[in-house]
């Protein structure tokens, strides 16, 4: 299986656009879910691929009522919407009371997710947004079901110190205790990682102060990459700027967390080759075995590169 679930815990570190890049980058067929309670952001920040806004009623607000009759992993792909650059997407919440609809079936969404890089018919890993975390957020309970769980943070000493704090407070729900043996990929177990939001001219420095200190605290967590701050590609990412969106620093630096990510645990969630597409045609421009191309920016890949050999960005 292989359910990616990125979250953080106070603040606007950039979990959707974390969660969209990584998507854009990621080696095989993806589906991104949102998946916070608070409600979604793409339907107002992303085309539709027919060109027109995206079906707000479409989405987590429509699963629901399946999920109610029990839920195959295939039935999710009748509540995805596919982005102008090819990117398929479940699209999130209009408005936090929506969450009500979805109250005692988040487990079973989790297990959904995890179980759809096992389908025979359309396989596709799945990365999670999950917005801000707290003790109580229902999202919390697709993380049993996740291989990983992904912290957001950015570097001010608040931030990490809030970091810290809740991924010794994960591992200790989900591994029974801070420094539980960790299996990715176990139901139960997932690996608890943190990926720092940081200037990428102090970004290793950084990254191994912060892992230090996890690994200090006993948190069973553990620095597993950097995303860049890097507001112009998240501009670009949104469409609201132009530009080579590959030629980003947010973009170079997701394609490098998910390479390291793959790399790490990949054979873990291989499933065998179906024929299917593979990954994603993103919003950057990346061209998977389905043939899409063609960014949210309106730019369509024409370079190579990236995990798995999809096409990169172009003008």
């Amino acid at each position: 299986m292989a359910l990616i679930a990125l979250a953080a815990d106070k603040g606007s570190p950039g979990v959707t656009t974390a969660a969209v890049a990584l998507a854009a980058v990621w080696p095989r067929r993806v589906l991104l879910a949102e998946t916070d309670p608070a409600g979604g952001d793409l339907v107002y920040r992303s085309a539709a691929a027919h060109g027109g806004p995206l079906n707000p009623n479409t989405g987590m607000l429509s699963i629901a009522a399946t999920a109610r009759r029990g839920l195959v992993p295939d039935q999710l792909w009748d509540h995805v919407q596919p982005l102008s650059g090819g990117l398929e997407v479940l699209v999130g919440l209009g408005i936090s009371e929506q969450a009500a609809g979805l109250a005692g079936l988040w487990p079973t969404l989790g297990r959904a997710f995890a179980s759809l890089a096992d389908s025979p018919n359309a396989p596709a890993d799945v990365i999670a947004d999950c917005g801000r975390v707290s003790g109580d957020t229902p999202a919390t309970e697709l993380f049993p079901h996740a291989a990983l769980v992904l912290l957001l943070s950015r570097t001010e000493p608040e931030a990490i110190a809030r970091v810290r704090d809740r991924a010794a407070a994960l591992s200790n729900k989900l591994h029974g205790g801070p420094n539980g043996a960790v299996r990715p990929g176990a139901p139960g177990m997932p690996l608890i990682g943190v990926v720092l939001v940081a200037d990428t001219n102090n970004a290793a420095k950084l990254s191994g102060q912060v892992n230090d200190m996890l690994v200090h605290a006993q948190t069973g967590a553990r620095v597993v990459g950097t995303i860049a701050d890097d507001p112009a590609g998240a501009d670009q990412l949104a469409g609201r700027r132009r530009g080579r969106l590959e030629k980003s620093l947010l973009v170079r630096s997701a394609r490098k967390v998910a390479s390291d990510l793959y790399q790490q645990f990949g054979a873990a969630w291989s499933v065998p080759n179906t024929g299917h597409a593979g990954s994603n045609a993103g919003p950057v421009g990346h061209q998977g075995a389905t043939g899409h191309t063609g960014p949210t920016t309106g730019y369509t890949g024409t370079g190579t590169g990236g995990p798995g050999g999809h096409a990169g960005a172009g003008r």
